[in-house]
């Protein structure tokens, strides 16, 4: 196997982030979750100001692995940072560093733009993920628990009484 090709995300791999996006879904236990399709994903990366972003994993001329991302604030600090939205990597091609590639991608792009951090969320069942990030030196941030408001309770809290 060739050494992994990491560059930004281009229109012409839609469709293969597409499909790693449902497999993401699908390790994830949470496949029937998916909503996204080709426009909304094609008008999220490449409308005129993105507010999201991506990276992906090419070897051999196959798109195997994305890294799809958007920049954060920290008041506290001062600084943007990066927070990982997704980071998928074709079964089949994990162990060969792909993932570890696609990271050293955004901490260089960090670096350059001068943020300070880069966060995810992991599922508390995903030993395998959880295990590759202590490897390259992350640490979980266990003080603090993820909150989320959609569906029906977002649609009250925007129009209250």
């Amino acid at each position: 196997m060739d050494r992994p090709v990491i560059r930004p995300v281009a229109e012409r791999d839609v469709d293969d982030v597409l499909g790693l996006i449902h497999d993401l879904a699908t390790y994830e236990r949470s496949p029937d979750s998916v909503a996204i399709d080709r426009e909304l994903l094609t008008g999220a990366l490449f409308c005129p100001s993105p507010r999201v972003f991506g990276h992906v994993a090419e070897v051999d001329g196959s798109v195997v692995g994305m890294a799809i991302w958007f920049v954060t604030y920290s008041t506290w600090t001062g600084h943007h940072g990066i927070y990982l939205e997704d980071l998928f990597v074709r079964p089949e091609v994990r162990g060969r560093g792909i993932g570890t590639s696609l990271l050293a991608e955004l901490a260089a792009l960090a670096r350059r733009e001068h943020y300070t951090r880069i966060e995810w969320s992991v599922l508390d069942w995903n030993e395998p993920a959880l295990a590759f990030y202590r490897s390259i030196g992350a640490r979980p941030m266990d003080e603090w628990t993820v909150h989320r408001i959609d569906g029906d309770a977002l649609g009250s809290l925007a129009e209250p009484g």
